[in-house]
């Protein structure tokens, strides 16, 4: 009989190979204790955290905290239901007005997870007539919304404005609506989305757009609306939606849209219709984080020196660093032998970040993934270039330093 787990063994192969290679599991990691925003317990020793997508230490905000329990001893710990059925209380409102006023929006729908946000939304606006035109180097969540859709699929080349209008310019179907989905700033690598150029596109060939904001909500923009801020053309865009796991450091996901339709999307988006509604002390913390946001522009100018000051120090180490300055700086090594060791030596020696691998990596080679915090003080930053450095050397990565 065949087994049903058979289908893993390839996995099981390759899991086994990487942890042979060094010694422990990377996507098993456990904080232990989180000490701070920045330093977490991990087997034991304090370790500095740049692998947690805490943008704006946000995770430990104290307004937040006490949110979350003033919520929970008056409105419970759960609504048992979802948000169609017996799962919407006032929170949950209040949280989509703000989001949707802090957007400057007609109106915003909450989901429970930032996955689920575009999942519900891509399956539920495109259906069998239309396309949906992705970034290539798009999120999983992306492509599983798209497979629950019943739309065609057409793929553009990463970041490409040009490939992007000629594969819309190639389609004869006048009868199908259209529906771009791009990312603000990649999550693998933190490159960050031509926006302007992807709107001039959408403005020419009739299309709608979404933009997935996930890693540059709070981030980029004057009041860290993302990318479409950034550059000037939010009016362009037809959704935006992003999650609360990243700048906000909760959980739960948005979208938020002029379009009056969107009312209707909620009786038509499966992953909003039948999952449980987000807990009171999440939404609560939520909301009280974005309050923090918006009072607290500074947290966004120190996030941006701080990415800065991080990827100066890997060029000048002599790393191969992402080229754009942004939250997402990603390490990328030549080869897997190289990567594993390097992983598990910067664990070690008290840096935790994320380890990718191929053939999840955009261009099949391994990533030390890095995310810089508003909260991460210049010495922190500095210790871990350090370790960067000496990682480096143990492990027989070969250095390219900038001239002097």
């Amino acid at each position: 009989m065949t087994s049903l787990f058979s289908k893993f063994e390839g996995l099981a192969g390759a899991l086994g190979s990487v942890v042979a290679a060094g010694g422990r599991n990377p996507f098993a990691v456990v904080i232990e204790k989180p000490v701070s925003s920045t330093v977490g317990i991990i087997e034991g020793r304090e370790t500095l955290l740049f692998g947690t997508n805490n943008y704006l230490g946000l995770s430990q905000s104290e307004r937040a905290i006490k949110a979350a329990q003033a919520a929970a001893e008056t409105c419970g710990v759960g609504t048992t239901g979802s948000r169609i059925a017996n799962g919407t209380q006032s929170l949950h409102r209040h949280l989509e007005r703000k989001i949707a006023d802090f957007f400057k929006r007609r109106d915003a729908m909450v989901f429970s997870t930032g996955y689920q946000a575009n999942l519900g939304m891509i399956s539920a606006l495109a259906g069998k007539d239309d396309y949906l035109i992705l970034d290539a180097d798009s999120h999983a969540s992306i492509y599983d919304g798209s497979r629950l859709s019943a739309a065609q699929v057409i793929r553009f080349r990463h970041n490409s404005p040009d490939d992007l209008y000629k594969r819309l310019k190639r389609l004869d179907a006048p009868n199908s609506a259209k529906l771009i989905v791009v990312e603000g700033i990649y999550s693998m690598t933190g490159n960050v989305a031509p926006m302007a150029e992807f709107a001039a596109v959408k403005r020419e060939t009739g299309a709608y757009l979404m933009v997935d904001e996930a890693h540059s909500f709070g981030v980029l923009g004057e009041h860290g609306r993302g990318a479409a801020e950034a550059e000037g053309v939010e009016a362009d865009v037809d959704f935006v939606v992003g999650t609360f796991s990243k700048s906000l450091g909760t959980v739960g996901g948005y979208c938020v849209s002029d379009h009056p339709e969107l009312e209707l999307v909620r009786l038509n988006c499966r992953p909003y219709m039948f999952t449980a509604s987000l807990p009171p002390e999440v939404i609560a913390a939520t909301g009280a984080a974005l309050e923090d946001m918006i009072a607290q522009p500074e947290l966004r100018r120190q996030l941006m020196d701080n990415a800065a000051h991080l990827h100066a120090g890997f060029t000048k180490l002599g790393l191969n660093a992402s080229k754009r300055v942004s939250p997402v700086i990603a390490v990328t090594l030549e080869t897997v032998e190289q990567a594993i060791p390097m992983w598990n030596r910067l664990l070690e020696l008290g840096v935790y970040v994320n380890l990718s691998l191929p053939p999840a990596t955009p261009d099949s080679r391994p990533l030390l993934r890095c995310s810089v915090m508003a909260t991460h003080t210049a010495a922190q930053i500095d210790q871990a270039l350090a370790i960067f450095g000496q990682a480096a050397v143990e492990c027989g990565v070969p250095l390219q330093p900038e001239a002097a």
